[in-house]
């Protein structure tokens, strides 16, 4: 069963998107930043959500979305990214150690993916390419571009 989770900072603000890129965009612009995770599990959908509540969540300072659907709408697009397989993971051997650590987690983890979404937003021109550029290092991430449903 695949499950995903993505988790947002509930009090950070939208920030001017030209901070991710090595020069200033002509126009406006902001962005959000999310991190995804993807659960290929055996076992209770329950449990992998009291998991990700446990370990990865902050209920004080961060919402969680579950699905497959973006956690923030009126964007202009997404680059969602993250580390090829076979690269260094750190925080992915992390939360994979702590669940083998645990005694009866109420599943099995056969596979997890963890993913950085980028939320732009704004009305000015926004090119993902140029974001892909300047953010995603191709010879460890790979990366999609998701546009919004409605484009």
């Amino acid at each position: 069963m695949n499950l995903a989770y993505e988790i947002s900072d509930r009090f950070i603000a939208a920030h001017d998107a030209s901070g991710l890129l090595y020069s200033p965009l002509a126009e406006p612009l902001t962005y959000r930043q999310t991190r995804r995770y993807e659960f290929d599990v055996d076992g209770d959908a329950a449990a992998v959500e009291g998991f990700v509540r446990h370990t990865l969540l902050d209920k004080v300072s961060q919402d969680l979305h579950t699905g497959d659907d973006p956690a923030l709408e009126g964007f202009r697009f997404i680059l969602d990214y993250g580390m090829k397989p076979g690269a260094l993971d750190l925080e992915k051997e992390m939360v994979v150690k702590y669940h083998r650590g645990l005694t009866d987690p109420g599943f099995v983890l056969k596979k997890l993916t963890i993913r950085q979404r980028i939320y732009v937003f704004g009305d000015g021109t926004a090119d993902p390419k140029r974001f892909i550029r300047d953010i995603c290092n191709p010879a460890i991430q790979n990366w999609k571009v998701i546009e919004p449903a409605h484009a």
